[in-house]
């Protein structure tokens, strides 16, 4: 076998870069469980020793901890005074929980999908799927926590913004059901902004709607129920919300059909998606490669275990999409805004 040097190093190069990017991922994942990325940011320059102090944990480990993350890019290193520091652009993606930036929820849904490895393994094989509550709890907080600070930023300030009219109705009073609404976080950013209109998140996940509950005891305005998508009870909505969930649906044009059903006649459909080409050449780019990678070990696999199974997977793209919410019976249906790493739709009846 002849190798063409010139193309096997780059590609050796990249190779040596992944294998060091998945070691690191379990790292990450202590550093945040730890605190060690915020007491990092908290405390300045510091030696291994004190950042062990400060943090109560081992010095030999945290020692080869910073190292790790040294050679990673991700903290900076002073090698004449041999401390380690964060700068304020590694402490927004990695120890401000409140930085839209924030990157350290995706290290917790990569542990579920490193955990669910043998599952995923033979449905390859066979083809069937895996519920999302098959998986394993830290798949439930990770995407929480992944999305949570994007939704923060984006959510009320620009979002909801771009609908037509859609926030001068939550100002005065309006009917919200936010389906697939997983732990709430977006269910109750909407509700605390806009304590005159009614809130109601929908999951089919009944442990991620008991959370919910959980987090929502201080707003009178929301409530969280456990349906599924295709079903749930209720109509005259004002607005139905679908955050990052119609492409993990067994059945999405069943879901918009049912939306399609619950709103009222002059109400919106408001989907978020994650941000993609309508063809695979277009989404080959850093984005794209993540969350294909989600959707081959999480959100193809939790479709195919549902009915009908459509598996739209994350990269779907607008156009896919509007063909399903059309089928949904929808006439209108519009890009309102957008992100890096989001895609704002708009249906309407």
């Amino acid at each position: 076998m002849n190798l063409d040097m010139n193309k096997l190093e780059p590609l050796l190069g990249t190779m040596v870069n992944e294998l060091g990017a998945a070691a690191n991922a379990a790292l990450v994942l202590i550093g945040d469980k730890l605190g060690l990325f915020r007491a990092l940011a908290a405390g300045g320059a510091q030696t291994s020793a004190q950042l062990a102090q400060r943090t109560g944990t081992h010095e030999r480990y945290i020692r080869e901890w910073l190292s790790a993350q040294a050679a990673s890019g991700f903290v900076n290193y002073d090698a004449r005074e041999e401390t380690f520091e964060l700068s304020p652009e590694q402490a927004a993606v990695f120890a401000d929980e409140q930085s839209p930036f924030n990157m350290t929820g995706g290290f917790y849904s990569l542990a579920a999908a490193f955990a669910a490895e043998p599952k995923l393994t033979e449905a390859f094989k066979t083809g069937k799927g895996i519920g999302w509550g098959e998986h394993c709890n830290c798949l439930f907080c990770g995407v929480e926590k992944f999305f949570r600070p994007g939704y923060k930023a984006n959510l009320v300030a620009e979002w909801l913004p771009a609908l037509d009219g859609v926030v001068d109705k939550l100002e005065r009073g309006a009917k919200v059901a936010d389906v697939g609404c997983g732990h709430g976080a977006s269910t109750l950013l909407m509700a605390s902004a806009f304590p005159n209109s009614e809130f109601v998140g929908i999951d089919f996940h009944r442990p991620s709607v008991e959370q919910a509950r959980q987090n929502a005891k201080a707003l009178p305005n929301v409530r969280f129920e456990t349906a599924r998508a295709q079903d749930y009870p209720g109509t005259g909505f004002d607005l139905v919300t679908m955050f990052d969930a119609l492409h993990d649906m067994g059945d999405p044009v069943g879901a918009a059909a049912h939306a399609r059903k619950a709103l009222n006649p002059d109400g919106t459909l408001m989907l978020i998606e994650p941000q993609a080409g309508d063809t695979l050449a277009e989404n080959l780019n850093p984005v794209g490669r993540v969350y294909y990678a989600f959707s081959a070990q999480i959100c193809v696999p939790a479709s195919l275990g549902q009915d009908v199974g459509a598996a739209l997977g994350a990269q779907a793209g607008i156009a896919r999409i509007g063909e399903v919410i059309r089928q949904g019976g929808f006439s209108r249906f519009r890009r309102a805004t957008e992100t890096p790493f989001n895609v704002v739709l708009e249906a309407r009846p």
